[in-house]
C-alpha cells in the first residue's frame, strides 16, 4: 500500500516538472531578451542622435558659409538672407545637442529643418 501512495507523487513530480521548466526558461528568455533590448536600443539611439548631429551640423555649415559670403558683398538686396541665415544659425546653436531627454527635440528639429527649406526661395526671389 505505501506503493501506491507514492506513485502519485512521482506522476506529479514529472507532471509539475515540465511547469517548473516552462517558468524557468520564460524566466532566462525574459533577462536574456531585456539585455539585448538595452543594448539594441542604445546602438539605436547612437545611431539617430549621429544622424541628427550630421543634419544639423551640415545646415550650420551651410549657414555659416553663406553668410560669411554674403557679409563681404554686402548691400541692402542680401540683408533678407543674412537674418534668415542668422536666425538659423541661432537656432542650431541653442539646440540642446547634449541633452536626449528635451522634450521639445522633435519640434526644434522640424523648425529648424523648416528654417534651412525656406533659405532656396530667398535665392530664388532675388
Amino acid at each position: 500500500m505505501a506503493s501506491d501512495e507514492c506513485e502519485p507523487d512521482a506522476f506529479d513530480a514529472i507532471v509539475m516538472a515540465e511547469t517548473r521548466f516552462h517558468g524557468e526558461g520564460y524566466q532566462e528568455g525574459y533577462v536574456e531578451g531585456k539585455h539585448a533590448g538595452v543594448v539594441e536600443g542604445r546602438q539605436y539611439g547612437m545611431q539617430q542622435g549621429a544622424n541628427i548631429g550630421l543634419e544639423i551640423g551640415s545646415y550650420l555649415g551651410f549657414a555659416m558659409t553663406w553668410q560669411r559670403l554674403l557679409l563681404k558683398g554686402s548691400n541692402e538686396k542680401h540683408s533678407k538672407k543674412i537674418k534668415v541665415l542668422e536666425l538659423l544659425i541661432e537656432m542650431i546653436q541653442t539646440f540642446p545637442c547634449d541633452d536626449p531627454t528635451y522634450e521639445k527635440l522633435q519640434e526644434d528639429l522640424e523648425k529648424i529643418r523648416g528654417r534651412f527649406k525656406q533659405i532656396p526661395s530667398l535665392w530664388i526671389k532675388s
